[in-house]
């Protein structure tokens, strides 16, 4: 699965409502019974067809109701998939705080730039995640891993660079971003929360992380439907609260901050 999917979902995008189509037929039908009827009085006749008018549009406005949720799938690693056994997860609180089921395909670990395929296809290649539906919003993050993994969040120029361009128009990450697009989907993509500056393994990433953070907003810049939701000031200078005990990973209280800021962003 994973991006062969992209250019069928731009073509469903484009087809008409399946209920529409349905009732159509089910108009004609009904036409065509009238017509067996000997109901000679026209008056008789359009009641008929009013009544059956006023029918199809009540059921179509239930249709469109029910279908006006938005359909959400989230993609990425820890950051969104942190506390997904309980099912305290970030897609958790977005769900609950729309009313609305989101499908988490994030894995823990997880890396945009990523060559074995088997553990790839599972998930570990952010891209591979991705499964085939009529998406209105795909949550996203990542990048951290490969900084973390790849170059241990030092000299970390040509990873950077693999990743997105200075300008945020080239890379991984714009062509990740890029395919989501093309399936009609708005993208939000979640930058990471930065240490409390006491006792994180992750303090010396922060001016790489940074910089690949600056070169998303840019791409955001680019394109009306792709939100970047920054994190940065999210955690107090000394605040341990919004991390777990291994000063990386989100705690409960991170995770439910970051849940609602994306879902604000989808009710707007």
């Amino acid at each position: 699965m994973g991006d062969k999917f992209f250019g069928h979902n731009a073509q469903r995008a484009m087809m008409r409502p399946h209920f529409l189509n349905i009732l159509n037929k089910e108009f004609l039908t009904f036409l065509v019974q009238i017509r067996k009827m000997k109901i000679v009085n026209l008056y008789k006749q359009a009641v008929f067809v009013l009544a059956l008018l006023v029918l199809l549009v009540a059921s179509g406005s239930q249709a469109v109701a029910r279908d006006s949720r938005p359909k959400i799938l989230t993609m990425g690693d820890s950051l969104l998939s942190a506390h997904s056994i309980s099912k305290r997860a970030v897609s958790h609180v977005v769900g609950k705080a729309l009313g609305v089921k989101v499908s988490d395909r994030s894995v823990a670990g997880a890396r945009i730039v990523y060559g074995l395929p088997i553990s790839g296809a599972m998930g570990m290649k952010i891209a591979k995640q991705y499964r085939s539906g009529k998406w209105d919003w795909v949550i996203l993050n990542g990048g951290g891993n490969d900084l973390w993994f790849g170059c241990g969040c030092h000299a970390c120029e040509r990873r950077i660079n693999r990743l997105i361009s200075d300008s945020g128009l080239n890379g991984e990450i714009p062509r990740l971003v890029g395919n989501l697009r093309k399936t009609g989907a708005r993208v939000i993509y979640v930058g990471y929360l930065r240490s409390p500056g006491v006792g994180s393994p992750i303090e010396s990433c922060k001016d790489d992380g940074d910089e690949l953070e600056r070169r998303i907003d840019e791409m955001a810049k680019a394109d009306a439907g792709v939100y970047f939701l920054s994190l940065a000031g999210m955690v107090p200078f000394g605040d341990r609260s919004y991390h777990g005990l291994d000063m990386i990973h989100p705690s409960l209280k991170a995770s439910r901050e970051i849940g609602r800021r994306i879902a604000d962003i989808i009710r707007q």
